[in-house]
């Protein structure tokens, strides 16, 4: 079989060919079922194809697209940080140690049930699923809300459930359970009939807080108020909506003497237990 037309000389290495083969391939350049380099030079010729530069992009642009996507895989947002590490690696601007850090994020993507996981909450529809706690024993959960919340450097599903046996919190948060998303078994999620909760149980504790606290804080998303009290000019009065009195007191415990609980007096007894435990700790 005759071809017409002139021939041309790549000089080019051997992986810089591989990647024009690549690049065919994926626009559907193909001599048979083979990538032809010269269906993609003549494409780019005859503007079938636009060639862009793929550095023009500011170095603000790329570390805005950087700090999105480490936003989107710290909220559990898998599915939308993938895409977004897909972009980055079509630019040229990364460095090498980033872009090996992004292509390993992308070698090794989400398992299905993850992203399942998120469909589900994105949708309102109730699930139930498998868990595995820390002494490995199984558990059955009907969920009808969850958040994935970032806590002390894990990721967990906040969520509300039908189950409250084995549940230590308050009588009030008792539907509320944590579950480390890496103990969730896979495959073991399925879709359920029933309404799905607006948010989390929860309960309002106010709390006082002194010295140079009191005027460093900065108000959180569950804070309701935030203002100096009322004849005590020097102490804040704070009130939050909890939905679980375990991370809120590992929060206290870290203000030390300048956080006091106020009520209600079932979460001040708590934090008034742990404390004389600590303190047991140091008595002779």
């Amino acid at each position: 079989m005759s071809r017409k037309g002139q021939s041309i000389t790549l000089s080019i290495s051997e992986l810089d060919k591989a990647e024009l083969m690549a690049i065919a391939l994926e626009l559907g350049m193909t001599w048979g079922d083979r990538p032809n380099i010269s269906k993609l030079v003549e494409g780019i010729a005859r503007r079938k194809l636009l060639v862009l530069p793929n550095n023009d992009w500011s170095q603000t642009r790329i570390n805005t697209l950087i700090r999105a996507h480490k936003a989107l895989t710290d909220d559990g947002e898998l599915g939308l940080a993938l895409e977004m590490a897909k972009l980055l690696l079509e630019r040229s601007e990364l460095s090498i140690p980033l872009r090996r850090e992004i292509e390993g994020f992308v070698a090794n993507p989400p398992p299905s049930w993850r992203l399942e996981l998120e469909r589900y909450i994105r949708r309102n529809q109730p699930f139930q699923l498998d868990y595995r706690d820390a002494a490995d024993l199984p558990w059955h959960f009907t969920i009808r809300h969850a958040q994935i919340n970032f806590h002390e450097k894990r990721h967990y599903l906040d969520c509300w459930c039908e189950e409250t046996e084995g549940n230590q919190d308050l009588l009030e948060l008792n539907h509320n359970w944590c579950l480390r998303l890496d103990r969730i078994s896979e495959a073991a999620i399925t879709p359920v009939k029933g309404s799905w909760r607006s948010n989390l149980a929860q309960i309002e504790v106010e709390m006082h807080l002194f010295g140079t606290l009191a005027f460093a804080y900065k108000t959180k998303t569950e804070d309701i108020s935030n203002d100096w009290l009322a004849g005590a000019p020097q102490v804040k009065r704070v009130v939050r909506r909890i939905a679980n009195t375990f991370w809120f007191t590992r929060e206290v415990l870290r203000y030390g003497k300048n956080c006091v609980i106020v009520s209600p007096e079932a979460v001040r007894s708590r934090i008034k237990e742990e404390i004389k435990s600590m303190c047991d700790l140091y008595m002779d």
